[in-house]
């Protein structure tokens, strides 16, 4: 059947889908599949090049951001991540509102929405003081150069100093965020020696067994010109006007680091659209994956792990989840929307999609239906348990609900 209820969610009258029936729990609903952004459409701004795991692809939250609000209405994310949602609604001119436990998520947002100009950066960097004979407190000597290391503690001590002092600014924290994004990778664009994607930091022990694999030793990085050439990369796409319109979103923005269920700096009934996407079970280690990055900004990575939620059962999963959709439904505007994107877990045995609708309708979301966006199948969907099909494709399941009027 094609079509399905083209009047369940506004603007999709032009869109083609197939729409079948479904019901859990006793609870009716349609699963819309097809191809609501294309290949081509999915790459966004060069501002969201930001390595961080679990992330979905900018042209999602720009769908549901394009459907279902207007200029200056409050998108939020409460599991924000590297921040996808809240750069994409501050680059269509959204306000912007943001949540999540780990605070390096917070730490990669808030200077892409106060983007710099490229010569505010290089100017900062040349006035940043490096002391050739700075060490760090702990052993890092597999993944960097002497030299190297060097530069790294003494930018990790002035940021540090400037936190401390309380004169850190939007030009500090752009290029803290960047040499955060910037300190292990695949490549010569990175401080480190060769290792794992920036998304995945391993351990120090694990890393000296790739030095000895591949028998190689750290070589020495200019930490200044990467950090210069990423942010070029990054403001790419970014010029005058957008910059206005970020700034815009970014002054006004709503920042936190806190438990989905319990966000106080949320005003009742403020918010029109809720682009998500939840940690899955136990897929995803974010703290472990970023304890280099916890080191270089002072976070302590006991503290995340124990704040993270990360769920061992799927009851207990559930629980979380109904305790952030009563959040949601508390926040969200009567007539809003919320887009919740989940997948399959555990090769394909619990799917999350039919999981998600009785917590959101019970919490008093009405489901508007689950939106299967087809797509070209990407390593990145070996980390939920999804794989390559007869078809060679891969899905992202959306749960859209509704706040009645």
């Amino acid at each position: 059947m094609t079509g399905g209820n083209r009047n369940s969610i506004p603007g999709w009258a032009d869109l083609t889908y197939s729409c079948e029936p479904g019901q859990v729990s006793g609870i009716p609903f349609s699963r819309y599949s097809g191809e609501f952004w294309t290949s081509g459409q999915r790459k966004g701004s060069s501002l969201h090049e930001i390595s961080y795991r679990a992330c979905f692809k900018p042209q999602l939250p720009a769908f549901f951001i394009r459907h279902l609000t207007c200029k200056r209405d409050l998108v939020y994310d409460p599991f924000n991540g590297r921040g996808t949602t809240a750069i994409e609604a501050g680059l269509r001119g959204r306000a912007v509102a943001a949540n999540d436990i780990n605070p390096l998520s917070i730490l990669l947002t808030r200077p892409r929405l106060m983007p710099p100009d490229t010569n505010e950066v290089k100017a900062r960097l040349d006035e940043i003081p490096y002391d050739g004979d700075e060490g760090a407190e702990i052993d890092i000597s597999m993944f960097f150069h002497p030299d190297t290391e060097a530069e790294i503690v003494s930018l990790r001590r002035y940021l540090h100093e400037r936190a401390h002092e309380g004169t850190l600014d939007y030009v500090d924290e752009w290029i803290r965020m960047v040499a955060t994004n910037r300190l292990t990778g695949h490549s010569p664009g990175f401080f480190s020696v060769y290792t794992l994607p920036p998304n995945q930091a391993v351990s120090p022990t694990r890393q000296i067994l790739i030095n000895r694999k591949r028998n190689q030793l750290p070589e020495y990085r200019d930490t200044k010109a990467l950090i210069l050439r990423k942010t070029c990369s990054l403001l790419k796409d970014v010029d005058n006007a957008i910059r206005d319109c970020l700034h815009h979103a970014g002054e006004h923005a709503l920042l936190f680091s806190r438990d989905s269920r319990d966000t106080p700096g949320l005003e009742d009934e403020s918010v029109q659209l809720t682009v998500t996407s939840p940690p899955f079970l136990d897929v995803v280690q974010y703290s472990k994956d970023n304890w280099l990055r916890c080191w270089f900004n002072g976070i302590d990575m006991q503290t995340i792990e124990g704040a993270i939620t990360i769920t061992r059962s799927l009851m207990e999963w559930e629980s979380v989840m109904y305790g952030t959709f009563c959040e949601l439904f508390r926040i969200t505007r009567p007539g809003g929307y919320i887009a919740f994107e989940v997948g399959e877990v555990r090769r394909g045995t619990v799917r999350l999609d039919e999981v998600v609708v009785p917590l959101g309708v019970r919490a008093g979301f009405s489901c508007q239906g689950i939106l299967v966006n087809v797509q070209h199948f990407t390593k990145t969907s070996h980390i939920w348990g999804i794989g390559n099909n007869a078809c060679g494709t891969n899905t992202n399941r959306i749960v859209v609900f509704k706040k009645e009027s």
